[in-house]
C-alpha cells in the first residue's frame, strides 16, 4: 500500500520482480521481500498464475507494416503470456493488452510481430521520450583476460550466448581481435598460461579467424552482438524449419535465414539507433522472440538442436566454490542482487545439447572498501547453479575445466585459476575437507597469479585492452569522472581513511579540471562538506589520469 503525500490518496500497488537491477535493489525492503525466484523461462507461468489481468507494453509502428505493431525489445515474456491469457480469456475473465507506440523504439519484423488487433487498447499518440539506456562501461585489465581466455572456446560455425556488462565486451573485443587482428592475438595468446587448456581449446575451441563464422541465440540481444553481426564474425544463418537447417549443415546455401535470436534488447543509445537507422530486410536478421524459444530446448526440440550446433552458453557469475557450484544472483545473508534470469536456462542446456558447454565468467578477486577478498571460495550459503552441473570457469589467471572431474580435481583446477593471495587458504580449507590430498603442493607455475603479470601483457599489446572496445557514450570528461569515483569508492575502507586523507591535501588546484567539477556541480563549493567533496573528487582524479593515450573506438 503506497500512500500519496500530496493528495493523500492510498494506492494497492505492490511491486513484485523476478529479476532487478543488479546491486541496485539491496537496501530495499520492499524490493528485497517481494523478489520472486524463477527461472526466466517460467516467468510467464508464474506471472499468469498470480492472477494477471493487464498488459502494457511499448511498441512500435513502421509504414511498411500497415495494420501491425512489433513488440520490439521485449517480446520475451509477451509472446509465452498470450496464449495463456487467452485460455482464461475464453472461460469469461477479463484481461486487457495495452500498446503504446514509441516513435524512437526500432520496428523489428519477424515473430516479434502482433497485428493491431491483438491490443485492446492502443495508445497511438506517439510516445517520445527517451528510451532508457546503458551505457557501455570500461573494461579493465581483469575483464579483458577473461574476454581473452573465453574466445578460444568459441568454436568456428557454432552458436554463442552472451550477456551485458564490461565481460561481455571483452569477449566481444577478444572475437573481434581473433578475427581481424589475429596476429596480435596470437601474440597475447603466448604469453597467457594456456598449456593446460590447449587440448580442450584444440577439440572445442580455436584461436583463428572465423571462416564458417557464428550464429547468436541469446536471452538478451545485447550490443556485442549486433558490433559481432557487423564485423562479419556473426554469420551463420539459422532456418525457421528443420529440413532447411539440416541441409544448411550439410553446406548448402539457403537463402534468407537468421543470425540472431534475441528475447529482449538494452543497450547504449547509439544500439537503438543503428537498428533504427537499418533496412527493415537487414533488421529482420535479428529475430525478436519469445523466450521459452531461446532459453529451452522443449518445444520444436529438434530444429532448435539443428541450429544451435557447438553452442558456447557464455554468462557471468559473481562466486564460486571449490566444488564447483556457482553464485550469480545472491549475497551470503540472502539479499538479492539481481535474479537467476536465464543463467540456469542456458547451464542445463548446455548439459543437455551435444557438443555444447556452458562458460561461467568472473574475476577471481574483488576490491570493496579498501577490502580484496577472492571470489573463489570454499563454500557459500547460496547457489545460483549447483555443483553437479559444473562446466567451465575462466578468471583472467585461466580455464578451468570441470565437466566429468572429480572433486579433487574440480578443487585443483579452480586453485590453479584463482589469485595467489588466496591459493594457500584455499588449499588448507579443501585439505581439512578432505578433498585435497595431505600432501597436495600447487604446480609452480599458478604461483604467480597476480595483477602485476597481467598488466606486463596489457602493457605490451595496448591495442588488445581498449577501456571502451565497444564506444562509448560518456564524454571525455565523464569518462575521467567514471574513473575517479570507481577509485574514490575503492578507497572507502577505514584502512584506506589515511591515504585517502593525505590525497586530500595533496590534491591539485581546481583550476585544472574545471569542466569535471562543473559536470559533478563542484566547481564553486558551498561549504566545508562540499569543499572536502571537492578535494577528494580532485585527488581522484589526478590519481587515476592515465599515463599513456587510451586507446579508445568509436561505434
Amino acid at each position: 500500500m503506497l500512500t500519496c503525500a500530496r493528495t493523500h490518496c492510498r494506492l494497492n500497488v505492490r511491486v513484485e520482480q523476478f529479476f532487478m537491477q543488479p546491486g541496485g535493489l539491496l537496501g530495499s525492503a520492499s524490493a528485497q521481500q517481494n523478489y520472486v525466484s524463477s527461472n526466466y523461462s517460467h516467468a510467464a507461468r508464474d506471472i499468469n498464475a498470480q492472477g494477471l489481468n493487464l498488459v502494457a507494453q511499448l511498441v512500435a509502428q513502421h509504414p511498411e507494416r500497415p495494420g501491425r505493431l512489433s513488440l520490439s525489445c521485449n517480446p520475451d515474456i509477451t509472446l509465452d503470456l498470450l496464449p495463456m491469457l487467452a485460455k482464461r480469456r475464453a472461460q469469461g475473465e477479463t484481461i486487457l493488452v495495452l500498446g503504446q507506440i514509441h516513435e524512437h523504439l526500432p520496428y523489428m519484423p519477424g515473430p516479434s510481430e502482433l497485428g493491431e488487433d491483438a491490443f485492446d487498447l492502443l495508445i497511438d499518440e506517439p510516445d517520445r521520450s527517451t528510451l532508457f539506456s546503458t551505457p557501455n562501461m570500461p573494461v579493465g585489465t581483469q575483464d579483458h583476460l577473461i574476454g581473452l581466455y573465453a574466445s578460444t572456446l568459441i568454436r568456428d560455425g557454432g552458436t554463442l550466448q552472451i550477456g551485458i556488462g564490461s565481460m561481455g565486451d571483452a569477449l566481444t573485443a577478444a572475437l573481434l581481435a581473433r578475427q581481424a587482428n589475429n596476429g596480435e592475438y596470437q601474440a597475447v595468446l603466448d604469453l597467457l598460461q594456456l598449456d593446460p587448456a590447449q587440448a580442450l581449446i584444440a577439440r572445442q575451441g580455436g584461436t583463428g579467424p572465423f571462416a564458417q563464422g557464428l550464429y547468436g541465440c541469446s536471452e538478451m540481444f545485447v550490443n556485442g552482438l549486433l558490433v559481432l553481426a557487423e564485423a562479419g564474425v556473426l554469420r551463420r544463418r539459422v532456418h525457421a524449419d528443420e529440413a532447411s537447417q539440416v541441409r544448411a549443415n550439410r553446406g548448402e546455401t539457403i537463402a534468407g535465414g537468421a543470425l540472431v535470436h534475441g528475447g529482449f534488447f538494452l543497450g547504449p543509445r547509439r544500439f537503438y539507433e543503428r537498428l533504427h537507422e537499418m533496412p527493415m530486410a537487414l533488421r529482420g536478421q535479428f529475430e525478436m522472440t519469445a523466450i521459452s524459444f531461446i532459453n529451452e530446448l522443449y518445444g520444436d526440440e529438434a530444429l532448435k538442436r539443428a541450429q544451435r550446433q557447438h553452442a558456447r552458453f557464455v554468462n557471468t557469475a559473481m562466486k564460486v566454490t571449490l566444488l564447483g557450484a556457482a553464485v550469480s544472483d545472491q549475497l551470503d545473508n540472502g539479499a538479492v542482487v539481481s535474479g537467476v534470469g536465464g543463467q540456469y536456462n542456458f547451464v542445463a542446456q548446455a548439459h543437455a545439447l551435444e557438443d555444447a558447454r556452458s562458460v561461467l565468467v568472473l574475476r577471481s578477486w574483488r576490491e570493496h572498501g579498501g577490502a580484496v577478498s577472492s571470489n573463489i571460495v570454499w563454500d557459500h550459503p547460496q547457489c545460483t547453479i549447483p555443483r553437479h552441473l559444473r562446466d567451465i570457469v575462466v578468471t583472467e589467471y585461466g580455464i578451468a575445466d570441470l565437466r566429468g572431474k572429480t572433486d579433487a580435481q574440480v578443487a585443483e583446477a579452480l586453485i590453479n585459476i584463482a589469485d595467489s593471495r588466496f591459493q594457500p587458504a584455499l588449499i588448507d580449507q579443501a585439505q581439512m575437507a578432505g578433498k585435497l590430498p595431505r600432501d597436495f603442493r600447487l604446480d609452480p607455475c599458478y604461483a604467480e597469479n597476480n595483477l602485476e603479470r597481467l598488466e606486463a601483457i596489457r602493457t605490451a599489446h595496448p591495442q588488445l585492452f581498449p577501456e571502451y572496445p565497444l564506444g562509448s557514450d560518456f564524454s571525455a570528461t565523464e569518462r575521467d569522472l567514471v574513473r575517479a569515483l570507481a577509485w574514490l569508492e575503492g578507497k572507502s575502507h577505514l584502512t584506506e581513511l589515511l591515504e585517502l586523507g593525505k590525497a586530500a591535501l595533496d590534491a591539485p588546484q581546481p583550476e585544472l579540471f574545471p569542466e569535471h567539477l562543473a559536470r559533478m556541480q563542484l566547481g564553486s563549493p558551498q561549504g566545508l562538506r562540499e569543499e572536502l567533496h571537492q578535494r577528494l573528487l580532485l585527488a581522484a582524479l589526478q590519481a587515476t589520469q592515465p599515463a599513456e593515450p587510451l586507446v579508445f573506438l568509436t561505434r
